[in-house]
């Protein structure tokens, strides 16, 4: 998901995108590397040595945010995913002069999470409320930011957390403003938000941009295939699935509801649903993969085996079926 954060980056003419990492970023810069040629986009990455949660890095990379043009910068969680309409949070930026900007998202139950009060006429924040018991709005952190660069002189390099000391700070002095997202949003930190996310996104991307979607008799809804996948005959693809690069499906597969990631390789007659399958992993003929299973990298399912909710850890070889959710070590 991260890969649409950067094209809707770049469809707004940033230029470099810094990604904040503390473990392996070696393995998440390899992994970008073609997507950065492809796209026209520098990406570097900060790394922590320690965990500094969700302010601290921006401490980090300081020197990575800051040029002479004095320019705002945006923030984003990697683990959600929207319509990203940062065209419109530029400008929203821009007309209410603040020092920072942040989108918020409308949730039927506010009770579960921190609630952003504000000022409905100019988006001003007043304050934050930590899952309120009684309504004081409907209106939640989006994970979305766009800052000015003295946002920076109020981060120390040490575990903080933007949400509750940075940003309450800035409000208390009217100078943190929060724009009402369009459209869809999800939080996407977990495998079954994460397929409802894709889901969603798939939906918006056939309103706003439906030529990217693959099509064809074997199709059904919507899904998105890399242009290096190959697809067998005989298959049936959706809806609600995701293909990525260099993935092979032989011929007779039945997809649906899944993500596919880099390299993967599903074998004749084998039936996926509700399910992601990690990185160069391989699922065996007549295999069925279904009801939230997931595949670490290099997972390796056996011929007519049956997958019901495991989860497996990567560098694995299953060889007899999981019959009840469980975790495969």
């Amino acid at each position: 998901m991260i890969l649409h954060q950067i094209e809707a980056l770049k469809a707004i003419g940033v230029t470099e995108v810094v990604l904040a990492i503390n473990y392996q970023p070696e393995v998440m810069l390899n992994f970008l590397k073609e997507f950065e040629t492809k796209v026209g986009i520098k990406i570097t990455c900060s790394q922590e040595t320690e965990p500094l949660g969700t302010a601290g890095p921006l401490a980090l990379a300081r020197d990575k945010l800051i040029d002479k043009s004095g320019e705002p910068f945006f923030v984003l969680n990697s683990d959600v995913i929207s319509e990203y309409p940062l065209k419109e949070m530029i400008e929203f930026h821009k007309s209410h002069g603040g020092e920072a900007s942040i989108m918020v998202t409308k949730v039927d139950e506010p009770s579960k999470y921190g609630v952003v009060v504000l000022e409905e006429s100019t988006g001003k924040v007043e304050k934050f409320v930590e899952k309120p018991k009684l309504f004081v709005g409907n209106k939640i952190n989006a994970g979305i930011y766009l800052l000015n660069p003295e946002v920076l002189d109020r981060i120390q390099l040490r575990p903080t957390s933007i949400e509750k000391e940075v940003f309450p700070k800035i409000a208390s002095e009217n100078k943190l403003f929060a724009m009402v997202l369009p459209g869809f949003w999800m939080d996407i930190g977990q495998p079954k938000d994460y397929i409802t996310g894709l889901r969603l996104y798939l939906d918006s991307l056939r309103k706003k941009s439906s030529s990217k979607l693959a099509k064809g008799t074997h199709i059904v809804g919507n899904v998105l295939v890399d242009e290096t996948a190959t697809i067998g005959e005989g298959c049936l693809i959706g809806p609600d699935v995701a293909i990525g690069p260099g993935c092979v499906v032989e011929s007779g597969v039945r997809l649906s509801r899944c993500t596919v990631m880099r390299g993967v390789r599903i074998r004749k007659h084998a039936c996926i649903s509700s399910s992601i399958i990690g990185w160069h992993s391989t699922v065996g003929q007549w295999a069925r993969v279904e009801n939230m299973t997931i595949l670490g990298e290099d997972v390796h399912v056996s011929d007519e085996i049956y997958s019901n909710g495991g989860v497996v850890l990567p560098h694995k070889e299953i060889k007899s079926s999981i019959l009840k959710p469980e975790i495969v070590m």
